[in-house]
Formats: structure tokens, sequence, C-alpha cells
């Protein structure tokens, strides 16, 4: 059976073990059963986590399982990793608002000299001679971030059951105190 959890992330912060110093990212790891779903009622087998995002709000997670022995009520906690297990761990990424091409797209802008004055960040041209308008799909400038990421195959290398925290090496997607969803398959 798959492992799976949520989490609220905490933070980055540097580990030193006999590996050397590595970079890790600590999340806080309570999430509660709140529903279970059936394959004779629901038509698939599934497990809800539930865990307070902040004081009113709670967020809820559906995970697909085949036959499991959790029941309403039951609490999931780090207990369930062990170290060196490959992670997956899925969130919502920074929102960082409107932004220009170069930013959002990684276009080179133009160049500073040569009869450019104003135009550094400038998309250039985002018409064709043909079709007569701007093609659907056009990379432009708009809104960036606040989508759901995944980051593969990280390493848990810290596990404190007191005090339910779990450490993956590198970084995930989110703020400090966003939820994410950790998945180990087996």
């Amino acid at each position: 059976m798959d492992k799976f959890i949520l989490g609220k992330k905490l933070g980055m912060t540097t580990l030193y073990n006999e590996e050397g110093a590595q970079n890790v990212t600590l999340i806080e790891c309570e999430s509660k059963v709140s529903l279970l779903r059936k394959k004779e009622k629901n038509g698939y087998d599934a497990v809800q986590l539930e865990i307070p995002k902040t004081k009113r709000k709670n967020v809820k997670v559906e995970f697909r399982v085949g036959n499991t022995d959790l029941k309403i009520g039951d609490v999931a906690d780090v207990s369930l990793f062990r170290l060196g297990e490959k992670a997956k761990v899925s969130g919502i990424s920074k929102a960082k608002g409107f932004q220009g091409v170069v930013k959002r797209h990684g276009f080179a802008g133009s160049p500073k000299t040569h009869g450019h004055k104003h135009d550094l960040r400038a998309p250039g041209a985002i018409g064709a001679g043909f079709p007569e308008h701007v093609v659907k799909g056009k990379r432009m400038a708009g809104r960036m971030g606040g989508t759901r990421n995944s980051c593969k195959n990280l390493k848990i290398v810290f596990i404190d059951k007191e005090k339910k925290l779990l450490g993956v090496k590198g970084a995930v997607p989110g703020i400090p105190g966003g939820v994410v969803e950790i998945r180990v398959k087996n």
C-alpha cells in the first residue's frame, strides 16, 4: 500500500550528518482521516485526510488507495515513513503576480544600444504576416505562479516523531505555512 500524509511546510534549514551538510525542508505532519470512500457506494476506494490550515479553515485531500485498514478519526503521523525513502511532494507554488516576459518565460530582451532606447524587456513582435492576429498560446506577460507543482524523488533524511516533523532533502513548492501532500510508493 502507498504511504501518504498531509503536512504544513515550515521552511528550510541545513542538517549536518555523516554525508555532510544537507539542505532540508521541514514539514509538520499531523493529519486525520475524515472520510472513507468505498467502491460499492462511490465507485472507487479512497481515503480523505484533513489538516488544519488556520484556526478556522481545514484542508481536505483525497488519496486513492486499494484496501485499507484506516478508520474515520485515525491519525496519520510520520511513523509511517522510513529514512531514505523517496517521496513525491505536491503543493501550490508561490504566486508572483503579474510578470513580464523576461521573468515569466525567460526571454533575453533587446540589446541596450543600436537603436533600442526604451524596450529592453519588451517581448518584441507578437503577430504574424498570415493569420493576421495573435495566435493562441503566445507567450506574453501575465500572472505567474500560484499553480500546483510536484517535486519527485525527494529523499527523506529526518524524522522526529515527538515533534511530528519530517525532513526532505531539497525544496518543496509553496510558502511557509502552506499545505503539501507527501506520497511514497511501495
